[in-house]
Formats: C-alpha cells, sequence, structure tokens
C-alpha cells in the first residue's frame, strides 16, 4: 500500500475499537505552555482548553488545626487559618465562603442555622507516624455547636470567572460523626438551579454516594429518578478511605468515576450553562442530613485537586477546545500526578508511533472509540 493511500474501512474500525498501545509511542511528560487542548478518557471523551492543578499534600509550613469557635460573630468574622489561603496561587481561583443560613437559603426542614466560616478550611498535618505520606492535607470541617452548625465552604473566585464544561478530580476521603454532608459540584443559581452533584452523607453507608443532576425534586416536592443515583463505591471501598473522585460534566451528561471506575452517569437535564465549582462540608439538621450530636464533627479532606475545563472569560489560543488543536496533551496518561503529557503534536508529530509509513495514537486504559491517524 502507498503510504500516501488510506487504509481500508475495516481497518478503521478495528483500530478505534480495539486498545492498542505501541510500546514506542509512551506520552512524554511536559508543561501546560506546550499543551494546545487536553482530550480526557472515560465514556465521554472531551477536548478542554485550560489546566489547574492544585497540591496540598507538602504544605507544612501553613499547617495547623485551628479550634473550632463558638461565637457566630467570631465565627463569621474569622481570618484566613494561613497565609496559604491568601497568596495567589489560591486566591487566583478560590474564595473560602462567611455567609449563613440566618438570612436566607435554609432548607425548609432545617433545624439549625448554618454558618460558614473560613476558620473551617485549613491545612492540616498528617499526624500518622505508620502512614506518614502525604505530608499534610487541605481539610474542610463542620462542627455542631449548641447555638449554630459551624461549615466550611469554597467556591470558584467568582460569578464572572465561570466554567463551561469541566473535568475534576480529587483525592479525599470523608470521615467524622453522622449527621453531615460533604461534596463538590458545578453550581448555578439563576436563573434557575443548575447543579452536577457528587455528595456524601455521613449518616448513611459507607459504601455509598449520591450523585444527582439538579434540581432533583420537583414543585409537589417529589425526588425526579432520572435525575438522581445513589451507587456503591467500587472494589469494596468507604467513602472513609482515600480514593479519586471525579466528575465529567459535558453537554450530553454528568459521569462520575471512583478510581478510575465509572460509577454513575446521569443525561437527564445535564448542566447546560458556564457555573461556578463548589466544595463544602456543612450540615443543617434536616431529614436529608440527619442532625449532627452537639459537639461533634466531620471533616472532608483533600490531598490534591486538578481539572481540565473551558472557561467563559479565558480567551481560547489558535484551535483550541477541538479536536484540530495543533498539541494534545492528556492528564490521564501521566505517570505524575498533576503534570500532563504530550498525547501527539500535529506539527512536531510528537507523541505517536511510526508503523508502516502509519502513525497511530490511541487512549489506554478503558477501550474507547478514538483514534489519532496521521500518514507520513
Amino acid at each position: 500500500m502507498s503510504p500516501f493511500a488510506l487504509p481500508p474501512l475495516s481497518f478503521l474500525v478495528l483500530v478505534s475499537l480495539v486498545n492498542i498501545r505501541y510500546t514506542t509511542a509512551a506520552p512524554s511528560l511536559t508543561d501546560d505552555s506546550h499543551c494546545g487542548c487536553y482530550l480526557t478518557n472515560g465514556t465521554d471523551t472531551r477536548y478542554f482548553t485550560q489546566h489547574k492543578f492544585f497540591d496540598f499534600r507538602d504544605l507544612e509550613k501553613y499547617a495547623g488545626v485551628p479550634d473550632i469557635l463558638t461565637d457566630i460573630d467570631n465565627t463569621t468574622n474569622a481570618p484566613p487559618t494561613s497565609d496559604y489561603f491568601t497568596s495567589p496561587d489560591w486566591t487566583n481561583t478560590w474564595a473560602i465562603q462567611n455567609w449563613n443560613t440566618s438570612g436566607h437559603g435554609a432548607r425548609s426542614d432545617a433545624s439549625v442555622l448554618r454558618y460558614n466560616s473560613p476558620n473551617n478550611v485549613y491545612i492540616e498535618k498528617n499526624a500518622d507516624p505508620d502512614n506518614p505520606s502525604p505530608k499534610t492535607w487541605m481539610t474542610l470541617r463542620t462542627g455542631r455547636l449548641p447555638d449554630f452548625q459551624t461549615a466550611a465552604e469554597i467556591e470558584s473566585m467568582s460569578k464572572d470567572h465561570l466554567y463551561q464544561y469541566l473535568s475534576i478530580r480529587l483525592l479525599a476521603r470523608t470521615i467524622g460523626a453522622p449527621g453531615a454532608v460533604t461534596a463538590f459540584f458545578t453550581y448555578l443559581e439563576q436563573p434557575t438551579v443548575q447543579e452536577a452533584d457528587l455528595e456524601i452523607l455521613t449518616a448513611g453507608p459507607r459504601d455509598v454516594v449520591q450523585y444527582t443532576n439538579q434540581p432533583s425534586v420537583d414543585d409537589d416536592g417529589d425526588v425526579i429518578a432520572q435525575a438522581t443515583q445513589n451507587a456503591t463505591l467500587p472494589d469494596g471501598l468507604e467513602w472513609t478511605e482515600w480514593a479519586i473522585h471525579r466528575l465529567d460534566w459535558t453537554p450530553t451528561q454528568s459521569t462520575w468515576y471512583v478510581n478510575g471506575r465509572q460509577t454513575a452517569q446521569i443525561a437527564f437535564q445535564v448542566p447546560r450553562d458556564p457555573a461556578q465549582v463548589v466544595l463544602n462540608a456543612w450540615s443543617d439538621g434536616g431529614q436529608w442530613t440527619g442532625k449532627m450530636s452537639v459537639h461533634d464533627a466531620a471533616y472532608f479532606q483533600i490531598q490534591w485537586l486538578e481539572m481540565v475545563f473551558n472557561s467563559t472569560t479565558v480567551e481560547k489560543r489558535d484551535g483550541e477546545g477541538q479536536a484540530g488543536c495543533k498539541a494534545v496533551c492528556s492528564i490521564d496518561e501521566t505517570p505524575q500526578t498533576g503534570k500532563p503529557v504530550m498525547l501527539f503534536d500535529n506539527a512536531a508529530q510528537k507523541g505517536v508511533s511510526r508503523a508502516s509509513g502509519l502513525m497511530v495514537w490511541v487512549t489506554t486504559g478503558t477501550v474507547l472509540g478514538m483514534a489519532y491517524m496521521s500518514w507520513a
């Protein structure tokens, strides 16, 4: 066959369906400045334009666990717990919340007011001598006090800095007393609520996570079955154990994974408009969260957080966010968390294998219906 002739259709079908790795085609580590776009794996492969990685595993100089503040005014007006949360690395993306439900936002069955506080977001040192790695992690804390529930929430920086589809992953666990919720999700309040949620209920079974495209309740207060799934964690995992939780929000569906295993997928009322990203730990003493005992607490602990995304405020470089971008990277194929690899570079012909004049790159891991081909 001439190297310029197209292969027969049967070969194209075979390549697109079979999971192939050429040993000479290992993707090479790179940095974001060399990436035109990022291609995810999974059941709905997508291109994204931007990448961010937040690593909380080696921040000992910022570590310290603050006492829970028992006064409402002090709780609301607390300063950040360390200089890390005032650094540009943090403030360019995230804002720690101090709003409360005393004036608005309380659920109809809530029995206790919720007060978010910067005092409940902190860097914590690993005190386990038998498992000293990582050195630190970020903790979001919620605790029950006699007069209110102290809580933690972080939101992406501004309602003007929104995400239009993303793949977000975090290495995390939830520990502590029953009666709390820990969660991460996309969020848009107006004109109508739109969310793609992962929520852990500490009053529920330790191997179950709730996934939802909001709203999940109709005007009569009935649960919309198509909008939510309660899923069992794979491989006998419990949410008290460290695991990589992932949400892929795409135009057609919300898909969730744990340690690379798909746990849920919801195509019903997928969020469609640009949104913020929110992480929190809270309770309101209602029927859904459960009622935490006074002086008990629960913790959402995160070693790292990574996302690839499209943003409404970032001007796209030439060809980004589409299959035609010149340099395609991956955060899935990398051997080093947080650092992308180059899958292929259309200009430099990097990251591809050459076999009898045919260069082929196919994603590995799960079988995906996607292949990149070029002829020399």
